[in-house]
Order: structure tokens, then sequence, then C-alpha cells
């Protein structure tokens, strides 16, 4: 952005990049009030502008001044100004957060040395890495309440990615548009195969779904954007932050004294989308991590593996334990149901004895 100010005095340049960081927030904390509205009518099949925001308690409609992206949560102290009824921190915080990823998004065109975001070098790719963002918010939430990826979101992103790889072929470091293009289907074609491959392999091999499809698709427009190479990393790094949800999910579950098996079902976009972000952000900085960790592993050999096998025994001692669970509470659940089949029987014999007189 500093291109964009020359010609300005340091006084106008400041205030004009103040204003512009304002509008950006405020921009994104809209849209995550609608990325709410999305987030709760999409899996529903309901209409995402109509009716408007409205109580959920007494159905009173919602007024514009009572509904202020952050602020109106705290100024009405989380209460429905109608009935006092409760109303779920969630919505401010998708509406800050969604407010936070525009903001770094901008400034990766903007200033990125200030957080160490990658840089963007045309601000016309800001409009398209904003709605990336917006629908991976979207995803993950959707993902943790209904265990579903809308394919919306996966398949028209993967169009819509090649659209904007052959009109900006410098998203993906390219000249020319059909470079563009063919690096941005080659990454989708990459994400589909891998994803596809973990999925086949998981269900033959573990009898048990390590994948799902909705999981496959959602790769498949990593790959479209990022290229193979940030998929690999994505795919990888989704698979340690998916090990530590699940350890903290399991820790909690034995606090409260709840099941194991629930700790194994949490789903995987979180993890996923997750990665997608840091990779999106900070690719350039992972990247010379990993290469500064590769020549201090080869300096290091020895008291790398003591670190390394620890971690090694630890991560299959939980693929062995999430197995087992998943098993043990797809078991439970196959017995719950042939139970409520065989509980079933006698009432429906008693009925068809007791309208045969009736005949």
């Amino acid at each position: 952005m500093a291109d964009f100010l020359i010609g300005l005095s340091e006084e106008d340049a400041t205030f004009l990049a103040r204003v512009m960081i304002g509008f950006v927030v405020c921009l994104g904390a809209i849209i995550g009030s609608f990325l709410n509205v999305c987030i709760y009518r999409i899996p529903m099949e309901l209409s995402v502008s109509r009716p408007r925001s409205h109580c959920f308690s007494c159905g009173k409609t919602i007024p514009w001044y009572h509904n202020i992206p952050v602020l109106t949560w705290f100024i009405l102290r989380g209460k429905c100004s109608n009935c006092k009824a409760p109303s779920s921190f969630r919505y401010p915080a998708i509406e800050a957060l969604t407010a936070i990823l525009f903001l770094a998004v901008f400034q990766m065109w903007g200033n990125p040395a200030l957080f160490g975001l990658n840089p963007l070098s045309v601000p016309e790719l800001i409009p398209f890495f904003w709605l990336f963002v917006a629908s991976t918010v979207v995803n993950v939430m959707i993902d943790i309440d209904h265990r579903i990826l809308l394919d919306r979101i996966s398949l028209g992103g993967t169009l819509f990615t090649f659209a904007v790889s052959t009109a900006f072929p410098i998203l993906h470091g390219c000249t020319l548009w059909y470079d563009g293009l063919l690096t941005s289907f080659y990454g989708a074609l990459a994400g589909f195969g891998i994803g596809f491959a973990i999925a086949f392999m998981g269900e033959r091999i573990f009898l048990q779904d390590a994948f799902g499809f909705g999981d496959v698709k959602w790769m498949m427009l990593f790959g479209a954007i990022f290229g193979w190479q940030g998929l690999l990393w994505i795919l990888l790094m989704s698979s340690f932050i998916g090990l530590l949800m699940g350890a903290g999910v399991l820790l909690y579950n034995r606090i409260k004294g709840l099941a194991d098996e629930q700790a194994v079902a949490i789903p995987f976009g979180p993890a996923l989308g997750t990665a997608a972000l840091l990779w999106l952000f900070w690719s350039r900085v992972i990247l010379k991590t990993c290469i500064a960790l590769r020549d201090w592993v080869l300096m290091h050999e020895q008291g790398f593996l003591m670190g390394f096998i620890p971690v090694l025994l630890l991560m299959s001692g939980w693929l062995i334990f999430r197995i087992r669970m998943i098993r043990k509470y797809n078991r439970e659940l196959m017995e719950a149901s042939e139970d409520e089949v065989t509980e079933s029987r006698p009432t429906a014999e008693a009925n068809v004895e007791q309208e045969t007189p009736h005949a």
C-alpha cells in the first residue's frame, strides 16, 4: 500500500490508511453478521434473506439499531431487548473473527511485514481471499453443528477459483492465463485424488470412514487455490490440529465423566479450515521454519530421533485408541438399533391381532 500513498503527506497518508483499515474491519464485522445467518439457516434449507433477523424466543424482529455487529451484543449484555432471553456469545465471536480475518487479508497487501504475513502483490485478489476466509468460517461452523461441508462452497468455490486463476495467474506465480488455469486444475485434481485415496484406504483398512467425502471436495478447493505443495502441508498440519482437538475433547470428557467415544466423533473440517488459513497467511514463514528445522535435524540427528520417537508413539497410540473407540461406538449403535427393532416387533404383531377381528 506504500506505493498507493506516494505523493501524500505523512499526515494524510496516515489518516487515509486508518480510514481504510477501519472500513475493512467494519465490513468484516458486517459480513460476519451475515455469516451467522448462513450458518444457522443454510443447513435447515431456509432463506438467508427472509424473514429478517429475529429473536428465537419471542419471535420479535430485531431492529437495525439492535443489530450492530459485536457492539449490540455487549450493549444488551447478550440478551434480547424484548424478552431478555440469552443470546449465544458465538454470534459476536464470529463477527469479530471475520473482521480480524478480513483485516489480515487486507494487510497482506497493505503492510504484510507487520505480522509476517505473505505479501499480496495485486489488490484485485483481496475480494477473492475475503470470499475464501468467509466461506471457511461458514464451513467450519456448519461442520461443528451438523457434521456436513457445503458442496456450494467446495464445488462452486473450485470452479470460481479456476476463473480467478485464469484472470489473475499471479495467484499461482504465473504470467500466462493458461499456466494459471492449469496450475489450479492440477492442484484441484491432486486435492481430490489424495482425499479420495485417504477415504478409500480408511474404509478398506480400518473398516471406518477416516475421511468424509465432504472433506475430499473441500481439499479439492484447497488444491485449486494453493497448489499441490500447499495442499500437502494443509493435510499434514490438519492431522496435528485434529490430534490436539481430539486429545482436548477426550480430556474434557474424562473430567466431565462423559463417554470416550464422543471424543473421536469430532468433525475434521475445523482442523482442515484452520490449517488452510495458516497456510494462506503464513506459508512463507512456515516454509522457512521447515527448512531451518531440516537443517537442525541434519546437524542433530540423534537428538531429533530421541524427541521424534515418543511423538510418533503417541500419535500411533492415539490412532489405535481412536479406531477402537469408533468401532465400539458403532457396535453400540448397531446393538441399540437391533434392540429397537426387536421391541417394535411384538407391538406390531399385537396391533395386527387387534385389528384382525375388525377385518
